[in-house]
């Protein structure tokens, strides 16, 4: 696992061992950053469940202003320290360790983001749980990208009834990436 391009490119990234997370493999993490070229340099990006912070560290090496990374497990929160550490993008990033309903909580009024990324667990609705939370928070603005990882089963009939449009849903052979905005 590396960072593909930018400021950092192909500096190596730690993951942790086990299946506590889902590294997004270095192809589809450049199909998906192709799909945001335009919307991450100079962004206030959040990466959330954000295993070995990859998603998060890559944008800021295309140029994000700032990136902020939510993680709750704590051997992936140390992993996430050190690829902050190694890239030296210490002074653009900000790690928060706690549940993601919490971090949003203690983000309100600090932040707002241009761009969410979340790798939530597969097939336990944490995207939409976040999706709920964030449909009246001051983190998102009008033009917010959100783009959820997703399992191939994961359903988002619930959005335009939170208020939400489908901008893009972009199937790989195991998992998918969905776009949304705001309605």
């Amino acid at each position: 696992m590396r960072i593909i391009a930018g400021t950092a490119r192909s500096l190596p990234l730690k993951t942790i061992e086990g299946m506590d997370t889902r590294p997004t493999t270095d192809r589809i993490k450049e199909t998906l950053f192709n799909m945001l070229q335009g919307e991450v340099p100079g962004s206030y990006f959040l990466d959330l469940f954000a295993g070995s912070g990859q998603i998060g560290l890559e944008a800021v090496s295309r140029g994000a202003k700032f990136a902020v990374f939510v993680e709750n497990n704590k051997k992936a929160a140390a992993c996430i320290e050190d690829n902050i550490r190694f890239t030296k993008f210490g002074d653009r990033t900000k790690l928060i360790t706690s549940d993601v309903l919490t971090a949003l909580r203690s983000m309100e009024g600090k932040y707002q983001f241009d761009v969410i990324f979340m790798d939530p667990p597969y097939n336990c609705l944490y995207e939409k749980a976040v999706l709920e939370y964030l449909k009246n928070s001051t983190l998102i603005h009008e033009d917010t990208l959100l783009v959820v990882e997703s399992s191939l089963e994961t359903s988002f009939d619930y959005l335009d009834e939170m208020g939400y449009n489908l901008v893009k849903h972009k199937c790989y052979k195991t998992n998918a990436h969905v776009f949304i905005r705001k309605a």
